[in-house]
């Protein structure tokens, strides 16, 4: 009995050890690692409802890149189309390997595309572009070119625009907010043609409506970024998903990447400095009606003595938010969210 309980423990640890080493040699027992390529170009391309684009934009990225030379993949992430886009996907995939895709099963925005797209590819520079046709493939190796000069990001700058008249001004007054509020000198944010090396796309995370913001994001964690005119054509099949809607969520999108990128990791400067501007003008108030006071003037039909208080009030809550905010960001203080650019440790 005691020799076949030892025969059989052996045999346990011998199947245990042959799925131990398949998972990590990547074979069918565990999941095979990613191979990065640093010299090869992965193409991310979001979509949604684009059946009729999809087959003259891959046949153009693939002579593009095959005249240049270019290694390339091509990730296409379906968000969700009602239409035939992932039908006319898995075509192009069948017939030529270095094309992938993935299909969500409803629609969760360009953003959440993006992400996932990031997630898949395998390239040292990653290009993004749209699947609309308006965004030009031969613009690739001007993109490449541009980004080994040195840069990290590189932006796409649609100096003439194909669009409807409200989205082309929109657009620029957009853009001038942007450049405002984050200092970074671009013309064009929210195209989508652009080129990042792939430590941009691992480092940031966009979700909601942020990719309008790469370049803002990937400015404030210190990588470099620039722009390239690009050439932008006419929209030939369908119509644009551009809805005035998309605008107003823009701007509240602006302010969560502005707080998000510059005060998370410092929230007393930014509530600290609205409670003590709050809290001193509160000050001011109420210390010229208290000297008014004091020469004999009554105050009880006075309503700037409910504005200095309820300034003082606010002044308190917002230093105290903000105070908060240091101690929580204190406790959760992770070396993992520095963004690292070389070590010989």
């Amino acid at each position: 009995m005691a020799d076949q309980e030892q025969e059989q423990i052996k045999n346990k640890q011998e199947k245990q050890g042959g799925r131990q080493g398949n998972f990590r040699k990547g074979r069918p027992g565990g999941k095979k690692p990613t191979r990065i390529v640093p010299s090869k170009v992965s193409i991310v391309v979001p979509l949604y409802n684009e059946e009729e684009s999809l087959r003259p934009l891959s046949t153009e990225i693939t002579k593009v890149c095959t005249d240049n030379r270019i290694e390339f993949e091509v990730v296409f992430v379906d968000d969700g189309s009602t239409d035939n886009s992932l039908k006319m996907i898995r075509e192009i995939c069948r017939t030529d390997n270095r094309y992938k895709y993935v299909s969500f099963q409803k629609n969760y925005g360009k953003a959440a595309a993006l992400q996932v797209g990031f997630a898949k590819v395998s390239g040292g520079y990653v290009i993004t572009m749209d699947a609309d046709l308006q965004d030009d493939p031969r613009e690739i190796p001007n993109l490449l070119r541009k980004i080994n000069e040195g840069y990290d990001l590189v932006s796409g700058w649609k100096k003439v625009r194909h669009d409807p008249f409200i989205k082309r001004h929109s657009s620029k007054f957009f853009n001038f907010v942007t450049r405002l509020m984050s200092g970074i000198k671009l013309h064009d944010f929210n195209c989508g043609l652009k080129a990042y090396r792939r430590a941009v796309v691992r480092q940031i995370k966009v979700y909601g409506e942020l990719h309008r913001y790469m370049p803002v994001l990937a400015h404030w964690q210190g990588f470099t970024v620039t722009e390239i005119p690009v050439q932008h054509h006419p929209r030939r099949y369908g119509k644009t998903k551009f809805g005035i809607s998309r605008f107003f969520k823009g701007f509240i999108d602006l302010l969560t990447v502005t707080f998000v990128t510059r005060y998370i990791k410092r929230p007393m400067h930014l509530f600290g400095f609205l409670g003590a501007f709050s809290f001193f003008v509160g000050f001011i108030v109420n210390g010229y009606l208290s000297l008014e006071w004091i020469y004999g003037k009554p105050l009880s039909n006075r309503p700037m003595l409910f504005l200095g208080m309820l300034l003082i009030i606010v002044g308190v809550q917002f230093f105290s938010v903000g105070l908060l905010g240091e101690m929580m960001v204190h406790n959760m203080q992770n070396d993992k969210e520095y963004t690292i650019k070389n070590r010989n440790v």
